[in-house]
C-alpha cells in the first residue's frame, strides 16, 4: 500500500511540474492569435483593439507572458503598442514595471 501511495505522489508531483512548465503557454497562443496585429511594429498608428483581443489581456497572466518577453521578441512586438493595447482593454501596467527587457515609463503629466 506504502508503494501504491509512493508511486501515485510522484505521478502528481510530475504532472504538477508539466503543468507549470506549460504555465501560459495558451495565452502566448491567445495573444498572437487575437492581439498581434494592434502589438506589431510600427509604432505608429495605435489601433484600438478588438473585444477578442481585450478578452484575451482580461484573462491572461501577464507576469508569466512577460517572462517570456525575450530581446528576439521585442524585435517584433512594439512594446509601447503592448501598453497601450493593455491600458485600453482595462488592464494597464504600472510605471516601473518590466515586461521583458522593457521597463514601463512614467504617465506623462
Amino acid at each position: 500500500m506504502a508503494k501504491i501511495l509512493q508511486g501515485f505522489i510522484t505521478v502528481l508531483a510530475a504532472v504538477a511540474v508539466a503543468t507549470m512548465a506549460e504555465g501560459c503557454d495558451k495565452d502566448r497562443e491567445d495573444m498572437i492569435w487575437e492581439c498581434k496585429k494592434y502589438e506589431m511594429f510600427p509604432a505608429t498608428p495605435k489601433i484600438d483593439p478588438s473585444p477578442a483581443c481585450c478578452a484575451v489581456w482580461q484573462r491572461a497572466d501577464i507576469p508569466c507572458l512577460c517572462k517570456r518577453v525575450t530581446k528576439e521578441v521585442e524585435k517584433e512586438w512594439c512594446m509601447e503598442k503592448v501598453i497601450y493595447v493593455a491600458k485600453y482593454c482595462g488592464k494597464p501596467f504600472n510605471p516601473g514595471y518590466k515586461c521583458g527587457s522593457y521597463t514601463v515609463p512614467p504617465i506623462a503629466q
